[in-house]
């Protein structure tokens, strides 16, 4: 059972809501992934709540987590959470503030001066930030309910690029830390999780797939897999061969 601010969820998978081909098959691979927590961006919700948008296509029992995509400052960020909190009646929020439009880097100022200051306002703050130890820290003092480092660039599918800094952020946070960003297959996801992730946000990997649907709910196995195998005690890595049966010995006599 993952917990974020008091809120308990079921599955360790989040998932995103972008780049599927169509709302039915968004809605079918929410449903496959079986995650409890799906986010959106603002500018893809009908703010006047209609069912033909992309809201009427979310299942009823997902939570939904609105995100600060398109934000490059953090003025902008606490604006479109401001209007997020109005439009949807939530006080969650994903907050991403991305100046560049190359490479699709989270700002670590401007986001931790957005998290400061959404904190004060009452909001529960995932941030998605670089997998920067010292900043994940700041944001974990300054209140945010997660911390959520990315393994590679947005939309990359690259994998864990970022391994030994998220180890190093698992290791000092307290608050749940979720892998955000360049998770590329459901062995990705298991590998963080057998990091000790608290939990991972997959959406490209799975919108672009062949079979999205199929592929939700191969993330969803790998995820439960990965954490098992954390919560197990995985073995320690030699550089030399050990044999798990005796070698010696069952031939005297």
């Amino acid at each position: 059972m993952l917990e974020i601010a008091g809120k308990k969820l079921k599955s360790r998978l989040l998932i995103g809501s972008g780049k599927f081909s169509s709302y039915e098959l968004m809605r079918d691979a929410i449903i496959s992934s079986k995650s409890d927590l799906a986010t959106v961006a603002l500018r893809r919700v009908e703010l006047k709540g209609s069912s033909k948008g992309i809201l009427g296509y979310i299942p009823k029992t997902i939570n939904l987590l609105p995100n600060t995509s398109g934000a490059r400052n953090a003025d902008e960020a606490v604006r479109i959470a401001r209007i997020c909190k109005m439009a949807g009646g939530t006080n969650w929020i994903k907050l991403e503030v991305i100046p560049d439009p190359v490479y699709l880097l989270p700002d670590p100022i401007e986001t931790l001066q957005a998290a400061q200051q959404l904190v004060k306002e009452d909001f529960v703050v995932l941030p998605y930030i670089n997998a920067d130890p010292l900043l994940a820290k700041r944001l974990e003092d300054a209140g945010c309910a997660t911390v959520m480092p990315l393994g590679a660039p947005i939309g990359s599918n690259k994998g864990l690029k970022t391994v030994e800094m998220i180890k190093i952020i698992i290791d000092i946070c307290k608050i749940p830390v979720v892998v955000d960003a360049g998770i590329g297959k459901p062995s990705d996801a298991a590998y963080a999780m057998e990091l000790g992730a608290d939990a991972v946000l997959v959406n490209s990997a799975i919108a672009v797939a062949d079979d999205p649907v199929k592929m939700a709910d191969a993330f969803r196995l790998a995820v439960i897999a990965g954490r098992r195998a954390f919560e197990s005690g995985l073995g320690e890595q030699s550089d030399k061969g050990e044999a798990s049966s005796p070698l010696t010995g069952f031939l005297d006599g």
